[in-house]
C-alpha cells in the first residue's frame, strides 16, 4: 500500500482503470457511453458531487439507472418495473431505497429480535378484514428478508382469494392445493423468484371446495414442520381471520401471528376481537402494522 502522502497528489483514475467504480458499471450496463462518462467525470471536479449524483444532475442518467447499478455492486437484489412483473405494490422490489421500504426492514429488524432470534421460523400474516394489506405485508416483508441474505418461503394459504401469484406476476399452477393433494410435488411448485434469488414462492394454486379441511390435513403440518430445514424464514399469507377460520388454523401450525390493520378502515373492536381469539391459545399474536 502507496503511503498516505503519496495519494494526496495523484491524479484520479480513470473509469476505465478500475471496472469496480460506478461509472464503468453503467457502462457495462448499457446505460452510459464513454463520451457521457467522460463529460460527468469533468463534471465532478466543478460540482465536488460524487459520480452518480453528477451523472443524475446532467440528465445522463436516472436515480433508477444508479440505484440498479449500485444494488448490484453490494448484491442487494431489487427490481425494476421495466424488468419484472412484479405488482407495484412490491415497493420493497420496486423502490428499496423509499421510506416504505425502510418501515419494512425495522419492522424486519423488529421480527427478528422479538421472535426469529428465538429459534422460530414460521410466521402467519392475517388481518381482520378483507382489504386490509395482510396480502401486501407478507409478500414485501419476504422480500426484505431475501434482500439480507435469508433463504426465504412465502406460502399462499388463502384459498378464499388467493393474490400472491398476481403480485408476483407468475403462473398459479398446482401450487399449495396441489402440493396437499398429492398432484405434485414440492419439486413442481417451488422455483426461485425472477431477480429475488434467495425468495420462493408457493402460490395458492386451485382453489378447493374445502380450505380448511386441506389445511387441517397432516401434510400442511408436514410442511410448516420440515421447510424450516430448508430456509430460514416462512412466510404465510392467511384469509382474514374474522371472516374465516382458516387463519387460526394455519396461526396454531406457525405458532405466530403478525395482524395487517388498514388505516381509516380497520376497527378497534375488530382488532380486540382479534387479540381475544389469541389469549385462549398458545399462539402469539407477535403484533399489528398499520399501513394505508
Amino acid at each position: 500500500m502507496k503511503p498516505v502522502s503519496s495519494q494526496r497528489n495523484a491524479a484520479p483514475p480513470s473509469v476505465a482503470a478500475n471496472p469496480t467504480l460506478l461509472g464503468q458499471q453503467l457502462l457495462g450496463a448499457g446505460k452510459l457511453n464513454e463520451k457521457e462518462i467522460t463529460a460527468i467525470v469533468a463534471a465532478q471536479e466543478r460540482t465536488k458531487l460524487r459520480f452518480g449524483e453528477t451523472a443524475i444532475a446532467l440528465g445522463l442518467a436516472t436515480e433508477a439507472d444508479v440505484q440498479e447499478v449500485l444494488a448490484r455492486q453490494y448484491e442487494y437484489p431489487i427490481s425494476r418495473r421495466d424488468a419484472s412483473n412484479f405488482s407495484s405494490e412490491l415497493v420493497a422490489a420496486d423502490h428499496p431505497f423509499g421510506a416504505r421500504s425502510e418501515a419494512y426492514r425495522t419492522l424486519r429488524t423488529q421480527l427478528t429480535l422479538r421472535w426469529l432470534n428465538k429459534g422460530h421460523r414460521c410466521l402467519a400474516i392475517t388481518s381482520c378484514r378483507a382489504g386490509e394489506g395482510a396480502s401486501g405485508l407478507a409478500a414485501n416483508l419476504a422480500i426484505v428478508f431475501a434482500q439480507a441474505g435469508e433463504r426465504t418461503l412465502l406460502i399462499d394459504a388463502n384459498f378464499r382469494r388467493p393474490n400472491q401469484h398476481a403480485l408476483f406476476g407468475l403462473e398459479s399452477g398446482f401450487g399449495l392445493s396441489g402440493l396437499l393433494t398429492g398432484r405434485c410435488t414440492a419439486a413442481d411448485v417451488l422455483a426461485p423468484t425472477p431477480l429475488l434469488s434467495n425468495l420462493f414462492v408457493l402460490c395458492a394454486g386451485a382453489l378447493p371446495p374445502n380450505p380448511q379441511e386441506l389445511l387441517n390435513r397432516v401434510g400442511f403440518s408436514y410442511l410448516v414442520e420440515t421447510a424450516p430445514a430448508e430456509f430460514d424464514i416462512v412466510i404465510i399469507d392467511t384469509p382474514p381471520i374474522l371472516e374465516f377460520a382458516d387463519a387460526q388454523l394455519v396461526a396454531a401450525r406457525t405458532g405466530a401471528c403478525l395482524l395487517s390493520i388498514r388505516r381509516d378502515a380497520t376497527r378497534v373492536a375488530d382488532v380486540q376481537k382479534v387479540k381475544a381469539l389469541f389469549e385462549p391459545s398458545p399462539t402469539h399474536l407477535v403484533g399489528a402494522i398499520i399501513s394505508g
